[in-house]
């Protein structure tokens, strides 16, 4: 068996979670002071549709996680908060609180949450040496830019995109300036009660193209 074989079969996959609204925003989802950069007033769009099966859903998620991925601005938003929630039957809480966290970062000089780590050099070339590592699953939570880029350097193996049934007008937007063609699967899709819904993507490839035929 060949060693890019048993990369493959041994290394973690990096699996992108996105809350988004109709129109692409990823900005401050969960309350309207979470993140006000560029002036944004909308922060809280998604908790009128937050219910149980979406929690869950979540829940599940977060059960497949061995370490996480994040970028500077979404790592401070969940280092100021997720420390405080000590219920060691959250499973959120005690899985951000406990596992490896590595933030990529040009700017940040320390990163005091526990087990957290920073990437200051080239991303991408990190990013490949962590997917390397035996485990299941490296999240990336939030982190449009970083989505983004690695994104372009198909490093992106799965997308859970969790859509709202809302539109903004306004915020930051998750595939402006994606340059690389992809073409992904869906392998899953679900509605919640309140019309969110669930898309898992996986990247297969290139595109592919056609010409449709009118008879």
């Amino acid at each position: 068996m060949s060693s890019d074989r048993l990369v493959r079969l041994t290394g973690m996959r990096l699996t992108a979670q996105m809350f988004l609204t109709l129109d692409g925003v990823y900005q401050g989802p969960g309350a309207p002071e979470e993140d006000t950069s560029g002036g944004f007033t909308q922060g809280g769009w998604l908790v009128p549709f937050f219910e149980d099966e979406l929690g869950a859903f979540i829940d599940t998620v977060f059960g497949e996680v061995d370490a996480f991925l994040l970028g500077r601005h979404t790592y401070e938003i969940f280092a100021a908060s997720w420390p405080n929630s000590t219920d060691p039957d959250d499973p959120v809480a005690a899985k951000l609180n406990t596992l490896p966290k590595y933030v990529a970062s040009t700017t940040l000089t320390s990163a005091d949450w526990h087990n957290s780590e920073i990437l200051s050099g080239d991303v991408v070339a990190a990013v490949t040496e962590l997917k390397k590592q035996p485990g299941r699953e490296l999240q990336l939570h939030g982190s449009g830019a970083l989505v983004r880029a690695l994104l372009d350097a198909g490093l992106v193996d799965t997308l859970r995109l969790i859509v709202a049934p809302v539109v903004l007008g306004d915020g930051r937007r998750l595939l402006t300036e994606v340059r690389t063609p992809t073409r992904f699967a869906l392998s899953e899709v679900r509605t919640t009660p309140t019309g969110v819904t669930i898309q898992v993507l996986d990247r297969v490839g290139e595109p592919e193209y056609g010409t449709i035929e009118v008879e």
